[in-house]
């Protein structure tokens, strides 16, 4: 597997690789901050690099909090406390940087059917402009192994796109970021009948399906070329995602290059905007 920033190095000393032919990405919605426990840096550097590098829109999406039962805590998203705190930081940016670049406030969410009605009522109180839907556990959570982890499992599989589909039926998702995170690793024939199911409700639905950049900049095992084969054949809406960490990662002509290239062999219909 070859490391994005050790090619990108190898390509610049061999005078091959210009940043400047990549077209820039105008609108990112898939941006984390340091509640989540697993980004880092503040949201502010996040914006300044944004702007440096062209993009028009700026959405932060970081992991919902979950109102679990008491004795549950997530740990890879932030507290309930945070949210107010979080929602202020944001607004008082987009106000700030209203001039520079659009600031958009949002969250990435799981469908949890016990706890999503009361998620949606908590949020519901501070002025979220979209949902981005990242079904990284079936179920509810508690209980569940996480979506990404290697399994030949049919059943978990056909979890995965009936959940992605119940969530898509709310209402409330614009996109459905890494809709590839399911790793199967059963046959072949099972993953396209399953995931053709997931395409034709997108479609059906109108709502766009993300092509992952971190995905791609970690090596990780999505995108994956045959999700994006159906989708393609499907005609699903797709849109590229940053899912940034770090705010080196808003800007990633690598990840940006490559995207492009899959959505040429699987000749995908791209989409710049959410429609929020």
């Amino acid at each position: 597997m070859i490391h994005p920033e050790r090619f990108i190095k190898t390509l610049l000393k061999k005078g091959n690789f210009d940043a400047s032919d990549i077209p820039v990405l105008s609108a990112n919605y898939h941006t984390h901050t340091w509640r989540c426990r697993h980004a880092e840096g503040l949201e502010r550097e996040y914006i300044e690099n944004a702007i440096e590098g062209g993009m028009k829109v700026l959405g932060f999406s970081d992991h919902t909090p979950y109102p679990f039962p008491k004795g549950y805590r997530s740990t890879y998203r932030m507290d309930v406390s945070q949210l107010e705190e979080y929602a202020a930081t944001i607004g008082n940016l987009k106000e700030e940087y209203r001039d520079d670049i659009d600031i958009k406030l949002g969250l990435e969410v799981e469908y949890y059917p016990a706890y999503f009605e009361a998620l949606t009522q908590l949020t519901d109180q501070y002025p979220f402009d979209y949902f981005i839907l990242g079904q990284h556990f079936l179920g509810n959570e508690m209980g569940d192994a996480y979506s990404g982890m290697p399994s030949p499992s049919v059943r978990k599989l056909h979890r995965y796109v009936v959940q992605v589909k119940e969530a898509m039926e709310t209402g409330r998702f614009a996109c459905v970021a890494h809709p590839d995170l399911l790793y199967f690793v059963g046959p072949e024939e099972d993953y396209e009948r399953e995931m053709r199911h997931l395409c034709i409700h997108a479609k059906k639905l109108d709502i766009p399906l993300e092509i992952n950049f971190l995905g791609i900049y970690e090596g990780r095992h999505y995108p994956r070329e045959l999700f994006w084969k159906i989708a393609g054949e499907v005609g699903n809406k797709v849109i590229f995602g940053c899912d940034a960490h770090r705010p080196d990662m808003v800007i990633n002509p690598f990840s940006m290059q490559e995207a492009l290239k899959l959505a040429e062999r699987c000749k995908l219909e791209r989409v710049t905007y959410l429609d929020i």
